[in-house]
């Protein structure tokens, strides 16, 4: 396999050192939350619920309980009869905001509450997106060609790319903290050359992400905004046999921060260690030992909406290799609820069997659930 080492744009070793004394001592502050819980969306993609910092004070005017230094009626702020009839009647986002009764996550995070034990409602995890044009400028030809698969002719560079995620709250009370919750979760991503006609149009790449995470809110509301952390153990498995095969499982702790608008995450990961093949064609054993130098120790993500545009930049880096990879997204208004989405990416790992394959990736499609 090739390296095709390219410089990527990615995090310097001081910032994943801030990032994690920042999530260590934000743990301190877990607590007590008013009212909502949190969900955690896609990476970029990660919805929060926000705890209330102090006691808070009656307003005699409104009846409603505002925590000092924190945004009325925000994520982690109480719910009052004024919001709960924003949010069924479906007051518009802007009104919303301006009047300080929802963060820009606070809708979702509420009707997931109220659906999350729903027995006939299926909950979205990260964003759920198909891509009918994703082209590539580098498709990834070498790794067939060593394992003499049929697919190492034929390939073309523009193939479909689709994402399924959900997820399912397990308890319905509080396990160690106020609103705490722990959920599973899995994720199905997929590379389908489509227009290959003379392979067959085969799923060249499908990748499988099953999870479980808790999630809890912090007292701690740095700027106005509010603050959450999950903890997590997932496996990452794309399903192949021998020489294709693809595989790791990392436990990761992210800090997630929202203020109106705009959502923040950090999110450093520990892969567990795997023992070593004795032989390269052996079942058993690591598949890809060097697959940290190129995914990274962590990701690093920013979200934000600008009237009915959302935007959110995810960044992976290894600071000791120099590589990672960049994706950038963006959704606008499209047809009923369904959203136009436009999508790059630039660097290592777009899928598991490219994991160590530089490639830029341009992608235009329908969303399904939003990026928040």
């Amino acid at each position: 396999m090739t390296d095709n080492s390219s410089p990527v744009p990615g995090c310097s070793a001081v910032f994943f050192s801030c990032c994690c004394a920042l999530l260590l001592g934000a743990c301190t502050s877990a607590g007590r939350v008013q009212d909502g819980r949190i969900d955690l969306p896609d990476a970029a993609d990660s919805a929060v619920s926000s705890p209330a910092g102090e006691v808070p004070e009656e307003d005699d005017t409104t009846g409603t309980a505002d925590a000092p230094g924190r945004p009325s009626g925000g994520l982690f702020a109480d719910s009052n009869a004024d919001t709960a009839a924003q949010v069924s009647n479906g007051v518009n986002e802007e009104t919303a905001q301006e009047q300080g009764a929802m963060g820009v996550v606070t809708e979702r995070v509420r009707e997931e509450r109220e659906e999350a034990f729903n027995p006939y409602v299926l909950t979205a995890h990260k964003h759920n997106f198909i891509l009918p044009v994703s082209y590539t400028n580098g498709i990834n030809e070498q790794i067939y060609q060593q394992n003499d698969v049929p697919l190492r002719e034929g390939l073309q560079p523009a193939e479909v790319k689709f994402q399924i995620s959900l997820k399912s709250q397990l308890n319905e009370q509080d396990l160690f903290l106020k609103d705490d919750s722990l959920s599973l979760g899995i994720t199905l991503e997929a590379w389908w050359q489509l227009y290959s006609s003379d392979l067959s149009s085969p799923f060249r790449e499908t990748n499988y992400q099953p999870e479980i995470f808790y999630l809890v809110p912090l007292l701690w509301g740095p700027f106005g905004g509010n603050t959450a952390v999950a903890l997590g153990l997932e496996h990452q498995s794309n399903g192949q046999v021998q020489g294709l095969s693809r595989s790791w499982n990392r436990v990761y702790a992210a800090l997630i921060y929202e203020r109106g608008a705009f959502v923040a995450s950090i999110r450093p990961w520990y892969r567990l260690p795997e023992k070593a093949k004795e032989q390269p064609g052996d079942a058993e054993g690591d598949d890809n030992p060097d697959i940290l130098d190129y995914m990274g120790h962590g990701e690093a993500a920013v979200s934000w909406r600008n009237q009915n545009n959302e935007f959110a930049v995810r960044i992976r880096a290894n600071p000791s290799t120099g590589k990672g990879a960049l994706t950038l997204g963006w959704t606008f208004p499209f047809f009923a609820k369904f959203r136009g989405f436009v999508q790059f990416f630039d660097g290592y790992g777009d899928s598991l069997i490219d994991y160590n394959h530089y490639q830029q990736r341009l992608g235009l499609g329908v969303a399904l659930t939003n990026i928040f």
